[in-house]
């Protein structure tokens, strides 16, 4: 799963990676938590847009936003057959950017949380899927991480991980045509793994109050 990741360079050059239109007020973040907005990149067919959503999808037809704690992740493995996804899949395919995630092993007996990133790729992107909620207030805009059995490199940490795309595999994902929902699952099976290590961090982080350099901090057990 992912439940928590961090983000920790400013809007500029994000946009200017990802070749991105659009106005985000961002301040580098050491420790995004669910129901926080995210930096999310998508297609309108002619250029890539820039923007914030919601972490914790809200369907188009949800009555409330109870189920929102829920679904802040997505299963890959049965994506395609769920009703809140399916139509995502198909079409509301976004970039959720980060530069690392964090993750709790269990060391020693008890559950320590390690920052995991990639030593090629600075920043990188999960695959996520997003939808519009309208309420009496206005348009919500809201987003999933998309989630697999865990690879060579997570498996002693945890048996989920997040989706994950190759730079060179990002443009396609949020191509703006509409896609076969289960070509698109298959369609990321296929892509190579991001090569993946991780420092253990302090339980100082356990705490999604606390967002400062410290979060990132490796230390030694």
């Amino acid at each position: 799963m992912c439940g928590r990741f961090t983000l920790t360079v400013g809007p500029d050059t994000v946009k200017k990676l990802y070749q991105a239109d659009g106005q985000i007020a961002w301040e580098p973040s050491y420790n995004v938590a669910p129901t926080q907005d995210v930096i999310a990149v998508v297609s309108d067919g002619e250029q890539n847009r820039i923007g914030p959503m919601s972490w914790g999808l809200i369907p188009s037809w949800a009555k409330d936003e109870s189920m929102r704690h829920n679904m802040i992740n997505a299963r890959l493995e049965t994506a395609e057959e769920k009703p809140s996804y399916k139509k995502l899949l198909s079409k509301r395919r976004c970039l959720i950017v980060a530069d690392s995630f964090y993750e709790w092993m269990t060391i020693d007996g008890a559950k320590q949380p390690v920052r995991i990133y990639s030593p090629d790729q600075e920043l990188f992107t999960f695959a996520g899927l997003w939808d519009r909620w309208q309420t009496e207030a206005g348009e919500k805009v809201t987003c999933t991480i998309l989630t697999k059995e865990a690879n060579r490199d997570m498996a002693e940490i945890h048996h989920r991980m997040p989706v994950m795309l190759p730079a060179n595999s990002e443009q396609e994902w949020i191509d703006f045509e509409a896609k076969n929902p289960t070509d698109m699952k298959e369609w990321l099976y296929a892509q190579p793994d991001l090569p993946l290590t991780y420092d253990v961090v302090s339980t100082y982080v356990n705490s999604p109050k606390h967002n400062d350099p410290d979060c990132i901090k490796p230390i030694d057990l």
